[in-house]
């Protein structure tokens, strides 16, 4: 479990019956520790940019809401993959792109309108595309990477604000990336929020994309894609229509034979 926060998915592992040695690792010490509390779980603590397992000594490797937190994910990707045995499997959760779009524009919004430019404030995340063309990259075999979009309502933008922080979801730029968040810009963005993204109740929306990926470790075992032009049924075959020549029209003359010599009159369609 790479990114175990408290251990709940690493304990969830250790019930199946399938599975033998769970393994959590985290970058909080007291994180680490608590998924290690029962369970059958052993617990390290680890930062996110380095695995620490040797190549091909795991089964699976699974991640929930932790590896967009990882500065070098292309690297990391590439190490779960040496790490797993021939086809292992990595599944994986993390958050896209489309997440916080709202709270994005009208931080924004407001801070340009009132300090002339604007600081990051909410962490860098990585589109569907992005994640895809990295399962690729990095040498998963029959990747699949799907998305899907959670929407959780608020009082206000406070409580969500609240609720990131929470979670230990706040933004953690170097100090001299970013200018300090004015009070007089958190209202005019709350207000901002509350005028464009509010339901008919008053409760405001907050939209989380989550990004879903699976990939194995190549093995001879997999099925493999067909050389191309090896095929032995049409597709023309499989739908049940009739097949023709790429020249061929469907009305069944040949492409610019129905005019004498192949000629279209001028102005002809």
């Amino acid at each position: 479990d790479l990114g175990s926060h408290g251990g709940t998915l690493a304990r969830k592992l250790a019930q199946h019956r399938q599975i033998g040695q769970v393994l959590a690792t985290d970058p909080s010490p007291e994180m680490a520790q608590r998924a290690g509390h029962g369970g059958g779980v052993l617990s390290l603590a680890s930062g996110m940019e380095h695995v620490p397992f040797a190549r091909d000594s795991l089964d699976l490797v699974a991640s929930v809401a932790s590896l967009h937190w990882v500065n070098d994910l292309p690297g990391v990707m590439v190490q779960v993959r040496e790490a797993l045995r021939p086809d292992g499997l990595f599944l994986a959760a993390l958050f896209g792109g489309g997440t916080l779009a709202e709270l994005r524009a009208v931080l924004t919004e407001a801070e340009t309108r009132l300090r002339g430019g604007v600081s990051p404030r909410l962490s860098p995340l990585p589109g569907l595309a992005d994640v895809a063309g990295l399962m690729q990259r990095t040498g998963f075999a029959l990747p699949v990477v799907d998305s899907e979009t959670v929407t959780v309502r608020y009082d206000n933008m406070f409580r969500l604000l609240a609720d990131l922080r929470g979670m230990g979801e706040q933004a953690a730029f170097p100090a001299d990336r970013t200018a300090p968040l004015r009070r007089d810009v958190l209202e005019a963005a709350a207000h901002a929020y509350q005028d464009r993204f509010a339901d008919p109740d008053g409760r405001i929306r907050a939209t989380f994309q989550v990004i879903w990926l699976s990939g194995w470790a190549p093995a001879p075992s997999q099925p493999q894609p067909l050389r191309p032009g090896s095929a032995k049924t049409s597709l023309a075959a499989a739908v049940g229509a009739t097949e023709r020549s790429a020249g061929e029209k469907a009305g069944g003359d040949r492409a610019g034979d129905d005019k004498a010599g192949g000629e279209a009159d001028a102005g002809e369609d």
